[in-house]
């Protein structure tokens, strides 16, 4: 039995909660291939709801308790007459639902805008509305031919631009650098956490519709934003920040994990205090409110070489309660770096810590990303380096030392093959006195399966992973030494000049290979393209619409599926920074499949940061693909 918190409030449930019960959903894409064994509409048959992974005989764990979500329905105009509307499909939608779309003008009656339930891609394009006045749109779930509650409504404003943005009013109180997502009031909604890159510098919370709702200063802790050495107090520099939002005691509402210092001020006023500025400890703040609920210090094993810098990150190291896992990091002298992870449980009332790992003088190799995933398909998440991976226990599951990986920029681990079972990883390597610039190796044990060596050192700053060719199998993975298909090592393009930025991929124009996002460009590769000089198509320049890249960087503030269907949103300010702007795709599309966010290894990497990577799914999501399982979880409170 749960106990009731004395901070929490009832909950509003959904009418349409019962959808959960009964056959559960597999989210199957329309757009895949028919072949031998399909089902209806030329899909690939469905498996049954109760079967795990292809694959996967060990899952003991779970299910998981992910967040309640609505259905994030969103609209944005697309020319002089049309309405693109968007909405969610969720993890556990049975199997066969349908949706009616409904607007409502000026707040007047609902009108249905469907002739019958749509069953394909969860968007619809409206082309009757009067766009000098503000038009509502919701949807209204349909199982087996019964209507259910509708749900929430998203406001398109009169005279709205044709643009496939989503602006959110912000105070203009300094740059941001990153931004996070969470349910903080418990509407089933995303709202927003950011910081501020001032001196001291702050951090912001606002709800999905950009209500203000409070501020945490810093302090004079957070001055000294040198990347390395800097403030007690300092968060978001270099590959840290010290920051998280997730929803850590399951009661439906997200709270906000920050590494703070002494004289760091909550959203209630109160002041947090140390002996000195160099001790620090964690703090978990109340979503809605930004005051402590709990606070526990950070273990000074290495507190004579200073301050630690952090990088937060949430799992389910148990595979069904949510942990806080801390990567924190200073200075020897001028030269090495100590390096402690520990991983915390916060139960509604007090943090405490679970275990605690120190690297200490053994030779393994961390870098500028952590990644939280289940590598064995077992239902724990473990936490993964660049070159060594630790148990939800807090053991050493693996080390690639062996196989000569020493610190890189970058790594990543998902399906990238998917005749092949399990999860891969693929790095680069910085300064490797062997030559080694990448490898490609199983995440769950650490087996190499391919290394690319050249002559010299070279730091190989980025390296990206994804379907961008659908003329090879399964993923592609490249660096600044040619693009190579993940399952073969094989050349997808020689030529490295016509090889894409490795930066970040996003899904955005509904096919099932990624985009590309890079310096305020979103630009797919087209393999077979006859330019002689550049292969990159551009789809969009976040300029046009008044965004800059993140404080410090070339990046969005976030990226991730926040809103409508299960293609990716980026969030970036204006100028000004008084605005945040959401790029989310107006391009129909075919493919259905539930909400990348209630993905387990998906949502893991929306609550981590580091050098920005791309998020990941524990499927293959790309050209060819299977219909992905069921994810094996269940529905928090809300």
């Amino acid at each position: 039995m749960r106990l009731w918190h004395p901070r929490s409030r009832p909950r509003r449930r959904r009418g349409p909660r019962a959808l959960a019960t009964g056959t559960l959903a597999l989210a199957v894409t329309t757009a895949l291939a028919a072949g031998p064994g399909t089902g209806a509409a030329g899909a690939p048959a469905p498996l049954p709801a109760s079967a795990p992974a292809p694959g996967d005989t060990t899952r003991v764990a779970g299910p998981r308790p992910m967040e309640d979500l609505n259905r994030g329905v969103v609209a944005v105009r697309t020319d002089a007459t049309g309405v693109f509307v968007s909405w969610r499909l969720l993890g556990l939608d049975p199997d066969g639902i349908g949706f009616h779309v409904e607007r409502s003008t000026d707040g007047g009656s609902w009108t249905r805008l469907t002739g019958g339930p749509l069953t394909g891609g969860t968007h619809h394009t409206d082309t009757t509305a009067d766009l000098t006045r503000e038009n509502r749109y919701r949807v209204r779930p349909v199982l087996d031919g019964t209507e259910q509650e509708p749900s929430e409504s998203f406001a398109l404003p009169a005279g709205a631009a044709a643009e496939p943005v989503v602006r959110l009013p912000i105070r203009d109180t300094g740059p941001v650098k990153f931004t996070w997502v969470g349910d903080l009031n418990g509407d089933g909604s995303y709202d927003f956490v950011l910081d501020r890159q001032t001196a001291p510098q702050k951090l912001e919370a606002y709800t999905g519709e950009g209500d203000f709702l409070w501020e945490v200063d810093m302090g004079p802790n957070s001055i000294d934003q040198n990347n390395i050495e800097g403030g007690s107090a300092t968060l978001n520099v270099g590959h840290n920040d010290g920051v998280t939002v997730a929803d850590l005691d399951g009661d439906g509402r997200a709270e906000v994990a920050v590494r703070v210092a002494n004289g760091v001020t909550f959203g209630d006023g109160t002041v947090h205090t140390e002996t000195d500025d160099v001790r620090q400890s964690i703090a978990v703040l109340d979503g809605a409110t930004g005051a402590p609920r709990a606070t526990a210090p950070v273990p000074d094993d290495y507190l004579g070489d200073g301050p630690m810098y952090a990088r937060f990150g949430v799992g389910h190291l148990d595979g069904v309660t949510p942990s806080l896992v801390a990567y924190m990091k200073n200075r020897i002298g001028s030269g090495d770096f100590n390096l402690m992870i520990t991983a915390w449980h916060y139960d509604g009332d007090r943090l405490r810590m679970q275990w605690k790992w120190l690297r200490g003088d053994q030779p393994l190799a961390d870098g500028h990303n952590t990644r939280i995933i289940d590598v064995d398909g077992d239902g724990r998440d473990e936490i993964a380096e660049i070159g060594f991976v630790l148990n939800g226990d807090g053991t050493l599951r693996y080390s690639l030392t062996d196989a000569g990986i020493v610190h890189g920029d970058r790594f990543h681990i998902a399906d990238m093959d998917p005749a092949r079972p399990g999860l891969e990883g693929y790095g680069v390597q910085q300064n490797n006195p062997s030559g080694l610039r990448e490898y490609y190796y199983d995440a769950a044990d650490g087996t190499m399966i391919r290394q690319h060596t050249e002559d010299g050192i070279s730091d190989v700053g980025r390296g990206m992973a994804g379907d961008i060719d659908p003329r090879h199998p399964g993923m592609e993975v490249w660096s600044f030494s040619g693009l190579r298909n993940a399952s073969t090592g094989e050349l997808a393009e020689p030529d490295t000049s016509l090889a894409p930025w490795p930066q970040l991929g996003l899904w955005w124009d509904g096919d099932l290979s990624i985009e590309l996002l890079n310096n305020g460009k979103f630009e797919k590769w087209l393999p077979e393209d006859p330019r002689p000089s550049n292969s990159l198509h551009r789809l969009l320049s976040t300029w046009h619409y008044g965004a800059v890249n993140a404080a410090q960087g070339v990046n969005p503030t976030f990226y991730g599926d926040i809103l409508g269907d299960w293609r990716e949103e980026a969030v970036y300010t204006n100028a000004a920074h008084d605005e945040l702007i959401i790029f989310t795709t107006d391009i129909p599309t075919d493919t259905r499949l539930y909400t990348l966010a209630h993905n387990p290894a998906y949502r893991n990497a929306m609550t981590l940061k580091g050098y920005m990577q791309s998020h990941h799914l524990d499927y293959y999501l790309g050209s060819g693909m299977a219909p992905p399982p069921r994810p094996h979880i269940t529905y928090g409170e809300r």
